[in-house]
């Protein structure tokens, strides 16, 4: 049980600094003594235990590309897929979603997460990612909190409210991609006041999921707030047989450590903190190894980091889009470091790689001088 007399971080306190941002200031615990065990997703043994979340618009092949070269990682996800859409593409013999790019020739475990509330339609393009794609994992996205899927499309957090649907979804995706593990991604609810994630895991439990991945908040929050992990924490005592994984504002190698230590997760899933910096996965690897965690990458580092990145974007999505689809993740890059919002707003307008580099070697010279870094948090359009 985790003690609720040191760790108070619910809603109603509302306080200051959670936790696990005071974790940040506890880097000598990493140093201490943690045994880990690897996370097993029904066959999979994911070692170490730390996924990459599937981002909307963000997790493309490219990023992922970027993520393994640093290492840490041991799970990757691909963006969200909509089922309905993918079905379509197959009826009028289309290619399939540019967010699947990648996925048969990409290195495993890989995830690929869908959504969509029909279960047959669920049904359907989980049984074509496993036979065809053969993914390692089909994961569920009941968790995304955008209007788009949520009140337009009846699917993603909105699901929460229809825990017998869900289990219909689940239990008829088990069936159609065994031996392949089916997981979920949930919020604690859909509002605080609503919250019933306790009860939404015995229902993913009971339909035959591998995995539960919780995010610590609800959907009525999006991404303001804190995650509640004390609330993550208690879902634990919910599941029998599978493993929960931990998603929240783990933008530190420290708060990882922290969170496997203190709220009995068995695998931890990093999300936006490492959008600017995939190289948070190899830092929180070799904190769980009890290892010295390695510093933040130098200036040229990143500037080269990103440039590597901006090249494997061009050669997919060609240079007109893959320049577009990059400011985002420039600015993801820049973030916390002086001068950002200046280059956020030189970047958001290039058109061209010259434009591109131009803007990057202005805010990113080429010395050793260490980056300022503030806050982490960046807010992706979509995200699960």
């Amino acid at each position: 049980m985790v003690n609720r007399s040191t760790l108070n971080i619910s809603r109603e306190s509302s306080p200051v600094r959670s936790d696990l941002e005071r974790a940040a200031a506890e880097a000598e615990s990493v140093t201490q003594p943690l045994v880990v065990p690897p996370l097993r997703i029904g066959p999979l043994v994911i070692d170490p235990p730390i996924l990459q979340a599937p981002m909307a618009g963000f997790t493309n092949y490219a990023y992922r590309q970027v993520v393994r070269e640093y290492g840490g990682v041991g799970l990757q996800a691909t963006e969200m897929v909509n089922a309905r859409g993918f079905v379509w593409l197959d009826e009028h013999e289309a290619e399939h979603p540019d967010r699947l790019w990648g996925v048969r020739e990409e290195a495993r475990p890989l995830a690929v997460q869908i959504w969509d509330n029909d279960p047959e339609t669920m049904a359907k393009v989980g049984r074509r990612l496993a036979e065809e794609y053969q993914v390692s994992v089909v994961d569920i996205n009941f968790g995304c909190p955008v209007k788009q899927v949520t009140q337009r499309a009846h699917s993603g957090s909105y699901l929460l409210r229809d825990p017998q649907r869900m289990h219909e979804i689940i239990s008829q995706l088990v069936r159609a991609c065994a031996p392949t593990p089916v997981t979920a991604k949930i919020r604690l609810g859909c509002t605080r006041k609503s919250a019933n994630a306790k009860e939404i895991a015995k229902v993913v439990e009971e339909a035959g999921a591998s995995a539960l991945t919780v995010h610590g908040r609800t959907a009525e929050d999006y991404f303001k707030g804190s995650a509640d992990w004390e609330q993550i924490a208690e879902i634990k005592q919910h599941l029998v047989h599978i493993p929960l994984i931990g998603n929240g504002d783990l933008d530190s190698a420290e708060k990882v450590v922290f969170a496997f230590r203190n709220y009995q997760v068995d695998g931890v899933m990093i999300a936006r903190a490492a959008l600017g910096r995939p190289w948070l996965f190899a830092q929180s690897a070799a904190a769980l190894r009890g290892e010295p965690i390695p510093p933040e990458p130098t200036l040229a580092e990143q500037k080269e980091c990103m440039l590597r990145h901006f090249k494997l974007v061009v050669e997919r999505f060609g240079v007109q889009q893959g320049t577009h689809l990059m400011r985002k993740f420039a600015c993801c890059y820049a973030q916390g470091r002086r001068g950002a919002r200046m280059f956020r707003t030189k970047v958001a307008h290039v058109e061209s790689p010259e434009a591109f580099y131009e803007a990057v070697e202005t805010a990113f010279p080429t010395d050793d001088e260490p980056p300022k870094q503030e806050s982490n948090a960046v807010e992706p359009g979509a995200s699960s």
